[in-house]
């Protein structure tokens, strides 16, 4: 199994997510219930109206849900597959300064891991990622729907 840390998985976004790395988005925490990611608003990655670009707001979400998702299968030691599906967003507040992305939806992945490793059949579950500025006011949510399947 690998092991999951912080300052393996901000390599990974290096080598094999390098649009992601160079934005700013930075890995913080990871356990088996939650991740949690961040993103400061610079030249880089904003928008023509001075916040962050909703794409690296994309970005970090999404992160934070997959990162969730890989650290399961790891976990299970069994062969998985895993692809979004489905994808929505929203967002309530101008994103500016340090941005914090969290997941916690680590025990809906644990279920349906254990489900496709029993039964044999693909999964999909729905994760959500939910963006904070500083003053810990959500400016942006996020909806990923996760398909999973054991690989033959």
């Amino acid at each position: 199994m690998t092991k999951f840390t912080v300052k393996k998985l901000n390599i990974f976004l290096l080598f094999k997510l390098p649009s992601a790395y160079f934005s700013g988005i930075r890995v913080t925490s990871i356990n088996n219930k939650e991740a949690m990611a961040t993103v400061k608003h610079q030249w880089i990655n904003q928008n023509p109206f001075k916040s962050l670009y909703w794409a690296t707001q994309g970005m970090a979400s999404e992160l934070v849900t997959g990162i969730l998702v890989m650290k399961q299968i790891d976990k299970s030691g069994k062969k998985i597959s895993m692809l979004v599906t489905k994808q929505n967003g929203s967002f309530t507040k101008k994103a500016t300064g340090k941005i914090t992305f969290i997941c916690s939806d680590g025990d809906i992945i644990k279920k349906a891991i254990d489900k496709t490793i029993a039964t044999g059949e693909g999964q999909n579950i729905v994760m959500t990622a939910e963006g904070f500025n500083e003053e810990y006011e959500s400016v942006s949510k996020f909806e990923y729907e996760w398909s999973i399947k054991v690989k033959d």
